[in-house]
């Protein structure tokens, strides 16, 4: 025995339970392995002692510094944050968004003209015969309103700008049956 074996005596029981030796290893290297299982074993434990120190020892230079863990959480965060800012992935979503909100934007702007558009001829339109100039009542009806030009053209707009929202091409409006075409 060499003298880094020297305080332990290993026997084939102990290398297998049962004294049954895994096929083909003799027992002199069950022997061996055991002694470096042994060893390999001390040194896992003599790094987890080192290892505890050295996190003891950061851990004080960084109160004696004023590292507090909330402030650590704050820089990791602001880290990560920023490492996500960076990806392609984000930058991608938000060009996408961009895009959105602009053509969204700029969808809701013509409907509001339109709108305009629509009341102003309704205004040029004479009131019903109550007598009184202040009537809220109006002469054009629901389904007269629908077949106006104003309203046909909001109405395409509308549609229009729903299928730019949903990515869809001019030509590949859904109107099967199964889909809900109602205008709003």
């Amino acid at each position: 025995m060499d003298s880094s074996e020297q305080g332990s005596s290993v026997s084939s029981t102990d290398v297998a339970s049962g004294g049954n030796l895994p096929p083909g290893l003799t027992e002199e290297e069950a022997e061996e392995m055991q002694v470096e299982l042994t060893k390999v074993e001390d040194e896992i434990q003599t790094l987890r002692q080192v290892l505890v120190a050295k996190e003891r020892h950061a851990a004080e230079l960084k109160r004696r510094l004023g590292i507090s863990p909330l402030s650590e959480i704050k820089q990791n965060f602001t880290k990560g944050w920023h490492e996500v800012q960076c990806s392609n992935a984000y930058k991608r979503t938000q060009e996408t968004l961009s895009q959105a909100g602009h053509m969204t934007s700029a969808a809701f702007s013509s409907m509001g003209s339109t709108i305009r558009n629509q009341f102003g001829e309704m205004r040029a339109l004479p009131y019903s015969n109550s007598g009184s100039n202040f009537s809220m009542h109006h002469s054009l009806s629901m389904p007269a309103m629908r077949n106006s030009p104003s309203f046909k053209t909001f109405e395409d707009k509308v549609e229009n700008m729903k299928d730019k929202v949903m990515g869809r091409s001019n030509g590949e409006s859904d109107h099967s049956p199964t889909s809900n075409n109602t205008p709003f």
